[in-house]
């Protein structure tokens, strides 16, 4: 029996199909648009799903979507009547877009699919499927449930329990009292994007200090012992149609919003700190309250919200639970999978089989290619490259250039589903070099220097490198730890004076660790663990990479530019790997070497860059 599951319209749309309760393939519509967080129909996702499946939508027996319309319709039309007459032309749009659209979604469902789809549909709530997507994928047979976001129908955050194939949420906090719009208003104030740049705020805050956040607690927002929050709305526009924040916000702060692309000042730095230091308090109390109210002892979390990886390594460190699972694709993409799993396990009440390690498949549920296909590609490109004859002539290869601080295009396997390149479409490097965050981020990323890069490090070493105790699994990128205080470097004089620079370039070129690639300013790093049953070649690579340094972990991020999604197919990575400063390109079983291809097929940088939207 297939189900399919859509999430779209709002934000990063995204179709998985699953047989039997066991996921086939998952993928976020941007992959194939290259339109970054693309909320447009996923006609590309759902065809993907259908060609990995070998079927037709004619054997698909039922769809399945994240959200119920006629509930989030409620709550907007009911916010706009809370706050008339304010923000006419606003409400008079959302009107507009509802009337034509959203209120007959089904129609535009049945519009998009066409005659072939003759099975059921299914209209899940909101965090009824983030709940679905973290407990049914899970490997524990009872969890509690935590659901974070900004606002699905009514809902902004859940506390629920999951046994078996059954979920139940039971307490929930709504709109507009939310944590994901608090943390997306300092996003905005701080001159990023809201959703898709509150990571970016996250990576600016331990170059601040807390110093706002009393304020915070004082005036915006009031934390319940639960984790449970009331905002203070005089200090919003969002509930209003306006822009996320209000005038009166702006005036507390001391003025208007950064502008995007400006200079990031110390202020800047300090409300990230604040607002993160503010969000951890919440979460962590949410966290405690969920197994005072379900006396699990595993967690499993989903949501935008969770994403937040710092306050998820919190969680583990100081929280109640023995272990924790996090939904990888936490956002409203993986709404569809929760959705799918739910009418599967709910609606049709069918038995759920833990898997292990987890039924995520390492989320490496998008595309392959073979390499029929990428050397098709290679060929239309008129591109140079070698076919190696053995994986292990590959591995050894790749490995020896990544110690000459080389950096590498890695392109292999199913692609990635979620925000994380988990070592499918990922650019890879040294960990121990000093220029390898800036060279990344500067002539590869095309992004803000201070950012982080997260350590991928081969799983039975992980706990030797970072504070981490031996039996926890990060396979997704979603922990913050600490690195061992026998990596950490004592700063000279002049590298303590550094520190204190305004100029954020200056503070992260100043090497904390003998890992400087992946150690921040706080000697925090993002970890990813590997390992050979979920990773596979990715694995090998870094053991061999291991066998000829002594070093078992790898500079990993994602396989894009700014403001682009992760490359899909071997066109956009080798787009991408000829536009940049990447030294090399491995594409399944082919090498390219940027210096062996010819001058006339560079790419123009700048000519590149303007046809994707920056954020």
């Amino acid at each position: 029996m297939y189900i399919l599951g859509i999430s779209a319209f709002y934000h990063d749309s995204a179709a998985c199909l699953i047989k039997n309760g066991e996921i086939v393939a998952a993928v976020q519509e941007e992959r194939f648009t290259r339109e970054k967080g693309d909320s447009s129909f996923p006609a590309n996702s759902i065809e993907y799903c259908l060609r990995e499946a070998g079927i037709d939508l004619s054997r698909v027996d039922g769809v399945a979507f994240y959200e119920r319309p006629l509930l989030k319709f409620e709550r907007i039309l009911e916010s706009f009547l809370k706050n008339s007459p304010n923000k006419n032309d606003s409400f008079n749009n959302a009107m507009l877009v509802w009337s034509n659209e959203k209120l007959e979604l089904r129609r535009e469902i049945e519009d998009h699919l066409g005659s072939q789809f003759n099975g059921k549909f299914y209209f899940q709530g909101h965090h009824e499927t983030h709940a679905a997507s973290a407990f049914f994928p899970s490997p524990y047979e009872h969890a509690a449930i935590l659901t974070l976001d900004a606002v699905g129908e009514w809902s902004t955050s859940c506390i629920g329990s999951g046994s078996g194939n059954t979920i139940e949420l039971l307490k929930e906090m709504r709109y507009p009292d939310s944590i994901g719009m608090l943390y997306s208003a300092f996003t905005y104030y701080t001159g990023f994007k809201v959703n898709s740049g509150e990571y970016k705020l996250m990576g600016l805050a331990p170059y601040g200090k807390p110093e706002y956040s009393d304020m915070i607690k004082e005036h915006i927002v009031e934390i319940h012992e639960d984790g449970s929050i009331t905002l203070n709305m005089d200090y919003f526009d969002f509930d209003k149609g306006g822009a996320v924040t209000s005038e009166k916000f702006h005036q507390l702060l001391g003025g208007s919003p950064r502008k995007p692309e400006s200079m990031i000042t110390q202020k800047e730095m300090d409300l990230a700190a604040s607002v993160q230091k503010v969000t951890e308090e919440i979460i962590l109390r949410s966290a405690v309250h969920a197994k005072n109210v379900t006396g699990q002892k595993n967690l499993v979390m989903a949501g935008g919200v969770a994403l937040n990886c710092v306050a998820n390594g919190k969680i583990l460190r100081e929280g109640p639970f023995e272990n924790i699972w996090i939904q990888p694709a936490a956002g409203d993409a993986g709404g569809s999978l929760g959705a799918a799993l739910l009418t599967w396990h709910h609606d049709h009440k069918k038995k759920r089989v833990i898997q292990k390690p987890d039924g995520q498949k390492g989320s490496y549920l998008g595309p392959s290619f073979d390499n029929e296909s990428i050397r098709l590609c290679l060929d239309a490109f008129g591109a140079i490259y070698e076919e190696m004859e053995s994986e292990d002539e590959l591995l050894t290869k790749v490995a020896m250039m990544m110690s000459e601080e080389k950096i590498i295009g890695w392109f292999d396997g199913r692609m990635e589903f979620g925000p994380r390149a988990l070592g499918a479409r990922s650019i890879i490097g040294d960990a121990r070099s000093t220029k390898m965050q800036q060279v990344m981020n500067l002539k590869i990323k095309f992004r803000e220097s201070f950012r982080p890069f997260a350590p991928c490090v081969l799983r039975e070493h992980a706990h030797e490198l970072f504070e981490m105790d031996e039996s926890v699994d990060s396979p997704y990128m979603l922990l913050v730890a600490q690195i061992r205080e026998h990596l950490k470097t004592k700063l000279t004089p002049e590298q303590q004076e550094a520190m204190k620079n305004p100029d954020l370039r200056v503070r992260v070129s100043v090497p904390r660790s003998s890992l400087p690639a992946i150690t921040h300013v706080d000697y925090s790093a993002r970890v990813q663990t590997v390992d050979e049953e979920r990773n596979g070649r990715f694995y090998k690579l870094m053991s061999e990479f291991y066998r000829l340094t002594g070093s078992p972990v790898i500079v990993n991020t994602s396989f894009n530019i700014r403001g682009e999604p992760i490359v899909c197919k071997p066109e956009d990575a080798y787009r991408c790997f000829m536009a940049t400063d990447m030294d090399c390109l491995v594409l399944g079983d082919f090498l390219l070497i940027k210096e062996d291809q010819a001058g006339s097929l560079l790419l123009d940088i700048e000519e590149y860059r303007n046809n994707i939207h920056l954020d």
